[in-house]
């Protein structure tokens, strides 16, 4: 893909509902994006300079100028993503991914997107954030007709206000958004701001929520509430990049939330400041140090800080299950059962059947259970010491102090200097506590006295 590489497409009748003095302009040639690494930075080669994000497994759509407006060129369409290596998904998305492009602005900026629909139903585009004429807002029988199948349609307005937005479906919303259709939207500061500080590494990614039955493909649109594949940008652990900085970068991470469900994301060995919302950047006073914070639906949060502290340093959501793949919501608790010898009988009649839960879950990790193709482990992922027992909304934040200005790449595995590494203390092996279950006699219960303001006793 060449990204920079922009030609004036044959002239396309457009339908327009505002902007009817470009309704027969040549459209720019959409760009596609199948790669699911994280792309570098895209450099700005026109227009108002900025400092450009870094998508988490993503990208930056490209644009035109055309006098003196941005041109983007949004195509929505059924595409196939790879969640982790070998487990791919039936979503819908933009130019050939899901989350689509981040689009990136400066403020003031005039832009112009044209929206190609090339799904099977109906859809349209809501601008989550920004400020804009009504008829730009992208609500499907309300603010604008429906973009039909096989139909472009172009919304302009300006970028009136610096910020981190979404853009997603107001259409169908339950399915569309349901199968991944949303992405990024970043509009730069044009000048210095008082509330906006340079950073030298800025990422941004979608959380998304998805139910995909083992051995299946497509997501169920239906459901709301027990989803099994929790994703940053819809790669899961450990398909997911890591962010890769240098010790004393200061960083800016903006985490955008359109699941059906909160999620505290968590960060390790660093303090943070929430340093902006969707609503635009929060006034210093309002500012205090965390690390973690609540991502609620709707909602994104803008995190920064510096990372002086060198390491490997997870950056998760802090919702157990959601570190995990695919799972049953109906499986008993058999901690403390010994069932062996009830295992043994059944490998008889089934040879590949294992004992499971007995001592907790961590043997998951390293389980090579037959599973059905195309279906993520419920836990995997390995590092330096072994398995890591996670999947699911979870990855690392790698400082390192020789990471050159402006290097993402993945650095490899923390050195840890002699002595700070937490190690067995030498002696004999303890074993593992158990404990009998309470007793239910209750003659001994301890009679109780209750002293009443007056003064009189109850037993």
């Amino acid at each position: 893909m060449n990204r920079r590489n922009f030609f004036a497409g044959a002239a396309t009748a457009v339908a327009a509902t505002t902007v009817s003095r470009v309704a027969m302009a040549a459209l720019p040639e959409p760009v596609m994006q199948s790669s699911t690494a994280t792309a570098p930075p895209l450099a700005p080669p026109n227009g108002r300079p900025y400092n450009p994000v870094v998508t988490l497994n993503g990208w930056t759509l490209p644009w035109r100028m055309n006098a003196g407006v941005k041109e983007f060129h949004l195509v929505a369409e059924p595409v196939v993503r790879e969640m982790a290596p070998g487990f791919k998904v039936n979503m819908w998305g933009y130019n050939g991914q899901s989350p689509g492009p981040t689009i990136e602005v400066v403020e003031g900026d005039r832009v112009r997107i044209y929206v190609t629909n090339k799904l099977p139903e109906h859809t349209t585009v809501h601008w989550h954030g920004q400020r804009l004429p009504n008829g730009m807002d992208g609500v499907g029988g309300i603010t604008q007709p429906h973009i039909p199948p096989g139909k472009t349609f172009v919304y302009e307005f300006t970028a009136r206000r610096p910020g981190t937005f979404m853009y997603h479906p107001h259409a169908d919303e339950m399915v569309q958004m349901a199968m991944g259709m949303m992405g990024f939207w970043v509009t730069h500061p044009k000048e210095s701001h008082p509330l906006i500080e340079p950073v030298q590494r800025d990422f941004c990614f979608l959380l998304g929520s998805f139910d995909v039955e083992p051995g299946s493909a497509t997501p169920k649109v239906n459901t709301m509430t027990d989803f099994n594949i929790w994703s940053f940008n819809s790669r899961v652990f450990p398909g997911i990049d890591t962010l890769n900085v240098r010790r004393g970068d200061r960083v800016r991470i903006r985490v955008g939330n359109l699941t059906m469900t909160n999620h505290p994301i968590h960060i390790h060995g660093h303090e943070f400041e929430v340093t902006g919302t969707d609503g635009g950047p929060v006034p210093r006073t309002a500012r205090w140090p965390e690390v973690s914070v609540d991502v609620a639906v709707g909602q994104m949060r803008q995190m920064e800080f510096i990372a002086d502290e060198e390491g490997d340093w997870s950056l998760h959501c802090h919702k157990a299950h959601h570190t995990m793949g695919p799972m049953g919501h109906e499986v008993p608790t058999m901690i403390g059962v010994d069932h062996k010898g009830v295992a043994e009988k059944i490998r008889k009649l089934v040879p590949d059947y294992m004992v499971m839960g007995d001592k907790g879950m961590a043997d998951m990790g390293g389980m090579e259970m037959p599973i059905p193709d195309n279906t993520m482990p419920m836990m995997t992922g390995a590092g330096p010491f072994g398995s890591a027992e996670m999947g699911g909304m979870f990855t690392l934040l790698k400082v390192r102090r020789d990471q050159k200005p402006g290097d993402y790449k993945d650095p490899g595995w923390f050195k840890h200097p002699a002595g700070t590494v937490a190690r067995e203390v030498p002696g004999a092996a303890v074993p593992p506590t158990t404990r009998n279950a309470p007793s239910q006699d209750n003659s001994n219960n301890t009679d109780a006295t209750v002293r009443k303001p007056s003064g009189a006793h109850n037993h």
